[in-house]
């Protein structure tokens, strides 16, 4: 059996190597890199050009829909399968976008993130049981979310500036000028019908891009 390589990204050491057992416990699958913020991430892939990204979303700074599009730019072959707590379709469609290949939650079985790496790693993609069932309720409903009106670029500047990130900061970590920060900023917020940053803070919340505490939800 080819082995599977792993870069596996997670902002928590402990839950990091739960994984790393769970996944090295089957044969072939191997954890090569790790790493906790998307700069890492990106550095990282480069050194250790795994099979495949297991990504979460929730990491500091800059989350993991940047990490996913900034690993995609440099190879468009990366396989990137993002685990998260968020069970909301819209989340999975925004990280599809970016270029992943799969989307799990954290709260399915072992077993079906043990299935959809080795799916993913084949070049194939995959989604959890209950992300299926919220993509055919969404297609089927025709219910959408907030965020399905925005790119997943405008999805990571309304989480980091409802995060309380200034202008400055967030263009340096997205490697973007200011103006272009502020220019996504108005459009996010023409978009979603916000009065003010104070509104736009409390859609973010409503949308599960972060916890009232200030903490990010894009687990």
């Amino acid at each position: 059996m080819t082995e599977i390589a792993i870069l596996l990204v997670d902002d928590h050491p402990v839950v990091r190597e739960g994984y790393r057992r769970l996944l090295e416990r089957q044969p072939g699958y191997r954890v090569v890199a790790e790493a906790e913020t998307a700069a890492e991430a990106y550095r990282a892939y480069k050194a250790s050009c795994p099979t495949m990204v297991i990504m979460d979303l929730a990491l500091p700074g800059p989350s993991g829909l940047e990490a996913v599009r900034h690993i995609r730019q440099w190879d468009s072959r990366a396989r990137v399968l993002v685990f998260t707590m968020h069970q909301g379709a819209s989340f999975a469609l925004k990280a599809f976008e970016a270029g992943a290949s799969g989307y799990v939650t954290k709260s399915s079985a072992p077993e079906e993130l043990v299935r959809s790496v080795a799916l993913v790693a084949r070049g194939g993609q995959a989604v959890s049981a209950d992300i299926a069932q919220e993509l055919a309720a969404e297609c089927l409903g025709g219910k959408r979310s907030m965020l399905s009106e925005l790119g997943p670029r405008e999805v990571e500047v309304l989480q980091l500036v409802a995060s309380g990130m200034s202008t400055e900061a967030i263009a340096k970590a997205l490697n973007l000028s200011p103006k272009t920060i502020q220019n996504y900023h108005y459009g996010v917020k023409a978009k979603l019908g916000a009065r003010n940053d104070a509104h736009l803070v409390w859609l973010a919340i409503d949308a599960g891009l972060i916890r009232p505490s200030g903490l990010r939800d894009l687990a």
